[in-house]
């Protein structure tokens, strides 16, 4: 497939084309086949995690066209629903990661949501709520959908930590630990032996089906921050896509707490 904008824009302009054309389909009419493809992808990689009284969501900040950095500082984790445009108060976290424009309109559509319920109802919308409101965002656009991997956190009604993971068209589900993006087959395995304590059993326990499973007990935020490090330290490991740096949003009673560090670079 032809590519929909030009690799060397410094010879030969943006070139944006709506003219990809194939193979003519006989060669006797010499009709050719026009189509348009508005997606891309961008790479990057996003998970989060919720814990007993806190959520953290996280996300590299590579952008990628291909084999080509776009830039090193792309975040893809996002303040929700602040009173102004400096979200110092807001109590919701959004990562989106795919293609970069339909992740900017997604957050920026949600944003304004929230902004607008809070300016109506003189309160923050609840992560629930939020989550219901993002799945009816997504499914109107069902038809021409987010080119993006949506997860949502925040603290519940009860103060407890809590994600919701979306697919492009709206069905979601809150879940203890979730990534996506580019390397999300990598460090999704890493989560499930870490977090949900996936295939563990306790050590002398029995054999075969008497084995006793491993108690499942949430992390402390230490321990999570540093299960978000090792996994996005193997993540630039092992593919191109990722890399540069972790953005991490830490959400707790308190509020939004931005972490950054460094990832490899080549």
């Amino acid at each position: 497939m032809a590519a929909m904008f030009s690799q060397n824009p410094v010879m030969n302009g943006p070139n944006y084309s709506f003219n990809q054309s194939a193979a003519p389909s006989s060669a006797a009419d010499g009709y050719r086949q026009h189509r348009f493809d508005p997606y891309t992808d961008n790479g990057g990689s996003t998970l989060a995690i919720a814990g007993d009284n806190f959520a953290i969501l996280a996300g590299d900040t590579r952008s990628t066209s291909g084999y080509n950095i776009n830039t090193r500082y792309e975040p893809k984790v996002f303040k929700i629903g602040g009173s102004d445009s400096t979200q110092r108060d807001a109590t919701l976290i959004l990562s989106v990661v795919g293609f970069a424009a339909d992740a900017n309109a997604l957050k920026e559509r949600l944003d304004t949501v929230v902004k607008l319920y809070r300016y109506q109802h003189g309160k923050a919308m609840t992560v629930k709520a939020a989550a219901q409101r993002l799945s009816i965002i997504l499914y109107q656009k069902r038809f021409f959908p987010y080119y993006a991997h949506a997860i949502l956190g925040g603290l519940d009604e009860e103060g407890k930590g809590a994600v919701y993971s979306y697919d492009p068209v709206g069905s979601y589900e809150r879940e203890q630990c979730r990534a996506g993006g580019a390397a999300a087959s990598l460090i999704m395995p890493f989560l499930d032996s870490q977090v949900n304590f996936k295939n563990q059993y306790e050590p002398g326990s029995g054999v075969g089906h008497n084995l006793k499973e491993r108690e499942r007990v949430l992390l402390g935020r230490d321990v999570v921050e540093d299960l978000v490090k090792d996994a996005f330290d193997s993540a630039v490991e092992r593919h191109i896509e990722v890399g540069d740096g972790l953005l991490m949003m830490v959400i707790t009673k308190d509020g939004i707490e931005e972490i950054y560090k460094p990832l490899k670079q080549d």
